[in-house]
């Protein structure tokens, strides 16, 4: 299939994607003036957004990442998050973000939020593109949320099905040819 036709349908824009990333780089700058911040990407996911979003803070950021996984090759998050790999430098006494690309269940960046407050971190708060709309009002709400989206599997900018589709410059909803047979 050609990548084009990966997508039934654009919902996001790159220029709407870039104006949330400059937002969200303002408020974070206000939010920690004058101190450190540790900036913990979530791969692969997360690589469009986080490296388009620290362009947009102004202070002093560290960069690591951390890679775990819940979705194991399929649409649906499980509740299994696994840890892949983890941090290269400590986040004891540090003020963390968490930075994702969307927030399904919540799961993942609860878990890894719990383990950076085991570790030592001043603060742990999360940062993401999407936020996704399932009706569980019981899940995680990150404290930065770019934009709200239905509860459709999407694609691009980062967001991949089994690894593809990470390179699209805009967010689609995936097409229902490429998912044929998955028990959605």
């Amino acid at each position: 299939m050609k990548i084009d036709k990966a997508c039934k349908k654009v919902i996001i824009s790159e220029e709407k994607i870039m104006a949330t990333c400059k937002s969200l780089g303002e408020r974070i700058s206000k939010d920690y003036e004058g101190e450190e911040v540790t900036m913990v990407g979530l791969l692969n996911g997360c690589n469009p957004f986080f490296s388009d979003l620290i362009k947009f803070i102004d202070l002093e950021v560290v960069v690591d990442y951390i890679k775990a996984s819940s979705y194991h090759g399929t649409t649906k998050s499980s509740n299994d998050v696994k840890i892949l790999k983890d941090l290269d430098l400590p986040v004891s006494g540090k003020n963390v973000i968490i930075v994702d690309d969307v927030i399904d269940t919540g799961n993942t960046i609860k878990k890894i939020m719990e383990i950076f407050k085991v570790k030592g971190a001043k603060s742990v708060e999360a940062c993401v593109l999407l936020y996704k709309e399932t009706g569980d009002e019981t899940r995680y709400n990150a404290k930065y949320v770019g934009l709200t989206i239905p509860n459709e599997f999407v694609i691009g900018y980062g967001l991949d099905y089994q690894e593809h589709y990470r390179n699209l410059p805009y967010i689609g909803v995936i097409s229902d040819e490429l998912v044929k047979g998955e028990d959605n």
